[in-house]
């Protein structure tokens, strides 16, 4: 039923917003140099590594990690950059991803494939055996600005509970969260 939901939300979002990511594409071309996607490296279900693309809002050659982990990471970001990430934009290619199977609309999120101390963790927790997700329980209770340990721990607790009610609990409160602003790295 998970990947019947993933489907049909990724498939209706992506009809709602094509003309929407196009135009974010081509604001991306005509005000930064390179391409409009980024492809990221991330660990998926069973720690397996596939490319998770994202609209891009960094500068070419900025190094490849979290970006809370950069130093002055606002020199970085591109100038639409900003606002794709304040207002979650950069994220929608990754419905492409839910298409795919690589990810569901609900679960932790990707990890980065250097982030060993995430990843680890999350492997002796069991976590590494849910399909990461694009928004999740620890997305939505302080993303970036927890610690590894209290993130694996929120994982966990996903993990635990996770049913089709508690995964519209967590959708409802990201849209809260992204209204509000709240928690968005930026």
């Amino acid at each position: 039923m998970k990947r019947a939901f993933d489907l049909f939300i990724s498939l209706t979002a992506l009809i709602i917003f094509i003309v929407p990511m196009i135009l974010i594409a081509l604001l991306i071309k005509i005000n930064s140099a390179g391409p409009a996607f980024y492809w990221s490296d991330r660990v998926g279900r069973n720690n397996k590594i596939f490319k998770m693309p994202k609209f891009r809002s960094m500068k070419l050659n900025t190094p490849s990690v979290a970006t809370h982990l950069l130093e002055e990471h606002e020199r970085y970001l591109t100038k639409i950059g900003v606002w794709l990430r304040k207002l979650s934009l950069d994220e929608l290619p990754q419905l492409f991803s839910i298409l795919k199977g690589d990810m569901s609309i609900v679960g932790p999120r990707p990890a980065l494939f250097n982030q060993s101390d995430l990843i680890e963790m999350r492997t002796s927790y069991g976590v590494h055996e849910l399909t990461p997700g694009l928004t999740g329980w620890a997305q939505i209770n302080g993303r970036d600005e927890i610690p590894i340990p209290a993130k694996v721990q929120l994982d966990c607790e996903y993990l635990e509970k996770q049913s089709f009610m508690f995964d519209m609990k967590i959708i409802l409160l990201t849209f809260l969260r992204v209204i509000e602003k709240k928690d968005v790295s930026h």
